[in-house]
């Protein structure tokens, strides 16, 4: 079975901003959006059912270590993945656990 991939409001917020600084990151979050369809659990478990995804953007051509971070949160028993937040790494360079469990909070209500 397929998971349902849906982006929160600040991750909607923070990727337009980002989609206008690095054109090809559109094309790349819906390829990533298909790929986490279908493997959930990609990237780093950071705990809390949350992963962290290091993404290559080529309009910045710096690759996976200095491109973006997605933050996802998987709800395996409703078969959803949550787009929490992406941030470019030269910009933050890690989320703390605080953070982590406000943006949680924000999809669990």
């Amino acid at each position: 079975m397929s998971y349902s991939v849906i982006p929160a409001p600040l991750f909607q917020k923070q990727a337009k901003r980002l989609t206008k600084k690095y054109p090809s990151l559109k094309e790349e979050l819906d390829e990533l959006g298909k790929k986490l369809s279908h493997s959930p659990l990609e990237g780093i478990k950071l705990g809390h059912n949350t992963y962290k995804i290091r993404l290559a953007v080529r309009s910045k051509g710096k690759g996976k270590s200095g491109g973006m971070r997605i933050i996802t949160y998987v709800i395996t028993e409703e078969f959803e993945v949550y787009l929490l937040t992406i941030y470019d790494k030269s910009e933050i360079e890690t989320l703390d656990d605080k953070m982590l469990k406000y943006l949680v909070s924000q999809i669990k209500g």
